[in-house]
């Protein structure tokens, strides 16, 4: 195979029928070795200039360095690298997201990773945990709606009472392009109208909507027919579009927005960037 090492009189024997002009089949054939085997040997020569006659006094020992030289060694990163098995599990927490566990890590250690390499190792690690199905999306086909899991404190400036109010998140599959709107509930009046204004900002109605098990929008959850709540069906029909349920949660069906959109922390002044537009609650 390539890069296996041949005897040096095979290969003495191989330059030579070589410089004669023969082919690396012809030559394979002649030694009983591999096409592949021969092309490498070479390959191998002519990068370091090795041409027949070779050179008096050139000895096995020499010949097999000068084809196959040790691999050079690097200096060992000696930088701390971070336990991905915690980054991982504090990733499931809400609210933190790689960017706030990435200055926690350099506030402990001013010499570690910048951002984008500590993004790139982690989902290097992440990447030997477990294979995942990519899903093709078609542009316009569907449109992910579902309340995340994380509220929002409204403070109202008249009075500086702070209310709870809910952040509804719809994503299209395809483009990943999000709208998210914060409302006073997660009730049937405040569902429909979300959808009413995530339809107006995209700009149209997609072909299929896919929400979760909300009791705003499914009455009975079923895994093959689940009970839609008949506003909620209004509301489809008169935009032309189909009500989906999403699954279970897994790595296949959870919504596109929860895996790029976490909402931070209140100890942490970075905001969400999810390129989407926000409205406050009426």
């Amino acid at each position: 195979m390539s890069g296996a090492r041949l005897p040096m009189r095979k290969i003495r024997d191989m330059l030579r029928l070589s410089a004669a002009g023969m082919s690396k089949r012809q030559i394979a054939a002649s030694l009983g070795l591999s096409a592949t085997a021969a092309g490498e040997c070479i390959r191998r020569a002519r990068r370091v200039d090795l041409t027949w006659p070779l050179p008096e006094g050139l000895t096995d020992e020499v010949l097999e360095l000068r084809l196959y030289p040790p691999p050079m060694v690097t200096a060992a990163d000696r930088r701390p690298r971070p336990n991905w098995a915690v980054v991982h599990r504090e990733l499931r927490r809400p609210g933190v997201t790689l960017q706030l566990l990435w200055e926690e890590h350099r506030a402990v250690h001013p010499d570690g990773y910048g951002y984008s390499r500590f993004c790139e190792l982690y989902r290097a690690w992440e990447a030997r945990l477990s294979p995942t199905m990519r899903q093709s999306h078609v542009a316009g086909e569907r449109m992910f709606v579902d309340y995340a899991g994380t509220t929002l404190e409204v403070i109202d400036a008249s009075t500086g009472v702070a209310r709870t109010a809910q952040l509804f998140v719809a994503t299209l599959g395809a483009s990943s392009y999000t709208y998210a709107e914060a409302t006073w509930t997660q009730g049937l009046s405040d569902w429909i109208g979300s959808h009413t204004r995530a339809f107006a900002f995209i700009g149209g109605a997609p072909a299929m909507v896919v929400s979760d098990n909300l009791r705003s929008g499914i009455t009975k959850a079923c895994f093959y027919e689940p009970a839609v709540n008949r506003t909620y069906a209004e509301m489809a029909a008169h935009y032309n579009t189909a009500l989906c349920r999403r699954g279970r949660i897994g790595p296949a069906t959870r919504p596109r927005w929860k895996w790029r959109c976490r909402s931070p922390p209140a100890s942490s002044s970075r905001s969400c960037a999810t390129g989407s537009s926000s409205r406050s609650p009426p």
